[in-house]
């Protein structure tokens, strides 16, 4: 099971990287030459940050990014919902519109359980917290 999507991953490690640089502008070549993103991924994760109120886009010569939102209030959940949407685990497995077995599903039952957990643990960590973790 693949919990982080390319996407989603590549947005953590940018806005990490952004965060070791406070207040500077971070261009998408420079994403791409030191964190090895390839160039379609960075401008469009990029691009989707910025629209979603995180990263703030600066036109021109010496445009790029920065934060619009404080790496300490940037959630893991926040990026991964921005990518990879709000969907459970939970859903069927099966790949149905309704199981029948919904209610009754031992094995969704359980895996509802470890998802609670795993959201909590991805609200409580932010993009300043991975700073502490990370070797620089």
């Amino acid at each position: 099971m693949k919990l982080l999507t390319r996407h989603t991953d590549y947005a953590i490690r940018a806005l990490v990287y952004m965060a070791r640089k406070p207040g500077d502008i971070t261009r998408a070549r420079e994403l791409i030459d030191k964190l090895r993103i390839p160039d379609a991924f960075s401008r469009q994760l990029l691009q989707k940050l910025s629209k979603c109120g995180i990263l703030e886009s600066h036109r021109g010569k010496e445009g790029g990014f920065s934060f619009k939102k404080q790496p300490q209030k940037i959630r893991l959940l926040d990026v991964l919902h921005i990518f990879q949407g709000t969907e459970g685990l939970a859903s069927c497995t099966l790949g149905g519109d309704v199981c029948p077995d919904r209610a009754t599903c031992p094995l969704r039952s359980r895996i509802k359980s470890i998802e609670a957990h795993m959201v909590a643990e991805l609200s409580r960590t932010t993009i300043a917290s991975l700073l502490k973790e990370t070797i620089s």
